[in-house]
Parts: C-alpha cells; structure tokens; sequence
C-alpha cells in the first residue's frame, strides 16, 4: 500500500546534510513496512541489511555493549557477509529492544555519516529511558540520546487521503482535483465521497485493517483485526511501565476516551474513570500514552487567543485516541450504523471530531481548542504563517454563533467549518466551508504556510 511518507524519506536520503534517522510511531502503524518494503526494496534493491532486534539474539547483544560504530559496523559485515559502505543502507528495527543502537547513532553520524542508517521502534520506551536516564545506574552506563545528532520522523495510522489513495484512486484524485481548484464536487460524486468517510470512519488507519478491507471489500473483517489491535494495545501496557498501578490506570484511561468525549463538557474529567480521583493521578498516565502517539491531547485557549498558542490552563483538556477505527470499536457502536441509511442521527459529533484531530496531528499540528462565555467553543485552533484559523467541526449544518463570539475577541485570517456539507466561501463571513473529505488536504496546507481561499 502506498504511503504519504514515503516522500520524507526520500527526501532524507537525497540530503546533503542527512543523519542517521529513527523513524518512530505506535505500534502496527506501518513502520517496517514503509521502511523495508516501500523505500529500501525501491531505493537500495539489494543493498541494504535488515536488522530485527527483537529475533536476532547475538546482534543485539552485541550492540548492547558497545556504541563503537565502527565495531558495529565491522561485526554486521562479518556476520551478514556483506560490506557496509556508504551503498548500504543499515535497517535496525524494533530498537527498543536494543537502546545502545540509539546511543550508537552520535558515532554513527560523527565518524560514517556517509552510511544511511534508520532505526524504528516504539517511541515510548525511549523516550522514558531518555528521561529516567536508567536511575540507579552508574554515569557511564547511563543512556545517552544522541541530541543534534539524528534526523527524526514520526508515522501515524494512514490517514484518510491514504485510505483513499489505496482504496480507489480514481475517486482520491477527483477529490484532489476539486480542492486544488477552490470548486465543490458534484452532488453525486460528494455523496460517493462522504460514504467514503463513513466508511473510514469504521475502519481506522491502522495499516492491517485498511488492507483487510481493501482486500476482501468486508467491513466486518477490518472491525475483527481492529479488535485484535485494540487488545494488543491494552496489552502492551504491561510491557512498558514501571508499576503496576501505572499500568492499570494507562488501560482504563486508553478504554475511556470515548467516554470522556461523549459527555457535555468533553475535557477530561478523572472523577469520571476513578471516583474522587485528580487529573494529577493520570498525569503519568497520559504522559504515557500521549509519547506512545496512542492518544492526542488537545489543551484549552483562553477567550482572547495569542500568539504562538500556549494552554491557557494545562488542566484543562480533552483526549482523543490515535486511530478513528479504534475510537469507533470502543464507543460499542454497532458497525451497521457506519453504512447505514440512519448513520447521520445515529453518530454523534465525536467522532467527526476525533476524525479531524487525527487528521491535524499527521500533519504535525498541535492541538489547541476554544472555549469561551456561555458554552461558546471552536473545536481547534490553528496557527499557519503567523495567522489564526479557527476551525469548526460540525456533523451537520450547525450555527456560527461560537465563531460570531471568537471574532468578537479575536482576528483571524479564515474561519473554516468541516462538515457534510459541499465546499463554499463566503468572503462576508471569512468562513470557508469544506467537506470532511478535504481535511488532509487543508491540514497540509496550514502545516506548510501554503492555505489560499
């Protein structure tokens, strides 16, 4: 299946200026497949050397004792029977397993920055041993992360302009086509592609389940790997932290978010998963998963908005899982109502909103949300090039009565308002009014300073 980020690697690899690179992200969201299968098979055919250091027992242990680069180099050669130089791109997975490769990678880039190298692996593991820095343990045996001396990405679930490039082409580049020139599409081609939402909304971006859909055209099939993931997920919990009490907390966290969302304010409320609990119990908690990319925080802004946006209260935010297909299977929704005829009365605004959070977050925007007087509120606010987009998710026609209240204390450069409605501008209003289907692509825009109306 194609992915978008392919293109960061390949930009990586053609860069003068290029570092070793770890490629993080959660679990089953397609790491090693884009890696391995996308880029190494396509760019360095049979010159590259895959590393698993999960399965491969004598190199890792190896590499858990040095962070020489010039040792590792020379014993991967020898035991792959393969000369590394700077033709060979070395491909060390599930890292950690293995956090000296991480420490390595300074020498890496210090002394053979001439050989392409990539680590991948679960970005929450290292990033507590970054931050513990392995208590207890004498100063040289510390871990050490290699600051400015990696370039780093992040890969999330596919998102929905993935999904469709994968699904049906044709129909991804028509909708492309449409946003490209500020026109709607026509009526019966935006309904094709609002049921192409729905039925993204089922299935999620994790990578197993898209292809199960693709491949058999069976809803139900991708709902049954989803399920399998989500347990995973929970199960994971266990490997990762440090006490048990961490644990259990992570996992009722992770299995409440839908609940958290689903009531009238959607901020994060502890009291609802544990009784007479504080936001401060689940603070290690939501650290956790928020450095596992499992979970997306959004933070509350204040009535008048400044820039660059800062939490106007770090108590004060809202939660959304990582991947929409999840989202859909904890909420317990029967799977019928994503195509039925009843969808729009029975899915609740959440999900939509959870839809476009994720859909910001893979483009590397962070979350911010607005509440002001009188349940006034804007699901997300975006800074692009120094200007102010508030945007309003809306599952149906809606109001503007929150951006009426937002204006009155904030200037903006475009107000945009996602739901099934067609595209439209109204140039009186500043409000640009986009079909969920054109999220990807207007979150790219804002994410590279290139949104035009």
């Amino acid at each position: 299946m194609e992915r978008i980020a392919l293109q960061k690697l390949i930009d990586w690899n053609n860069s003068t200026r290029r570092k070793p690179l770890i490629v993080w992200g959660a679990r089953q969201v397609g790491k090693t497949y884009l890696v391995q299968e996308l880029f190494a098979k396509t760019y360095y055919e049979n010159s590259y050397i895959y590393i698993d250091c999960k399965k491969e027992d004598e190199i890792r242990e190896f590499c858990s004792q040095t962070a020489n680069a010039e040792k590792i180099v020379e014993y991967i050669s020898l035991r792959k029977g393969k000369q590394i130089n700077e033709k060979t791109l070395l491909i060390f997975d599930e890292v950690q397993e293995c956090p000296n490769i991480i420490s390595s990678l300074k020498y890496f880039c210090q002394d053979f920055r001439q050989i392409p190298v990539i680590a991948t692996g679960s970005m929450v593991r290292i990033k507590l041993q970054r931050e513990t820095h392995k208590r207890g343990t004498k100063e040289s045996d510390k871990f050490l992360f290699p600051v400015g001396k990696i370039n780093q990405i992040t890969i999330y679930p596919m998102t929905f302009d993935e999904f469709l490039m994968n699904s049906n082409e044709m129909l991804y580049e028509t909708i492309k086509k449409a946003y490209k020139s500020g026109q709607p599409l026509d009526n019966q081609i935006h309904e094709l592609a609002m049921e192409q939402v729905y039925k993204y909304l089922l299935v999620g971006g994790m990578p197993e389940a898209v292809e199960a859909y693709i491949d058999e055209g069976n809803l139900f099939e991708a709902r049954e790997i989803l399920k399998v993931l989500y347990d995973n997920y929970l199960a994971d919990m266990e490997l990762y932290q440090a006490s048990q009490e961490a644990v259990l907390r992570s996992r009722v966290l992770f299995q409440n978010i839908y609940r958290e969302l689903n009531k009238e304010s959607k901020n994060f409320s502890p009291g609802l998963i544990e009784e007479k609990s504080k936001t401060r119990d689940f603070a290690t908690s939501i650290q956790w998963l928020t450095m596992a990319h499992i979970v997306n925080q959004s933070f509350q802004l204040k009535e008048h908005v400044t820039m660059p946006l800062m939490p106007d209260n770090e108590s004060s935010f809202r939660l959304f899982l990582g991947d929409i297909g999840m989202f859909s299977y904890q909420s317990g929704i029967n799977a019928a109502s994503f195509v039925s005829s009843e969808r729009e009365n029975t899915l609740s605004g959440i999900f939509f909103e959870n839809f476009v959070a994720n859909e910001l977050i893979a483009k590397e925007h962070k979350l911010f949300y607005w509440r002001g007087k009188a349940s006034a509120e804007l699901e997300f606010i975006i800074e692009s090039d120094n200007k102010l987009y508030p945007i309003d998710v809306k599952k149906g026609r809606g109001t503007l009565n929150s951006l009426e209240k937002f204006s009155s204390h904030n200037k903006f450069e475009c107000a945009i308002k996602v739901s099934k409605n067609n595209y439209g501008y109204n140039s009186e209003q500043k409000l640009l009014t986009i079909p969920f289907y054109f999220i990807p692509f207007v979150a790219k825009d804002l994410a590279d300073g290139t949104m035009t109306i």
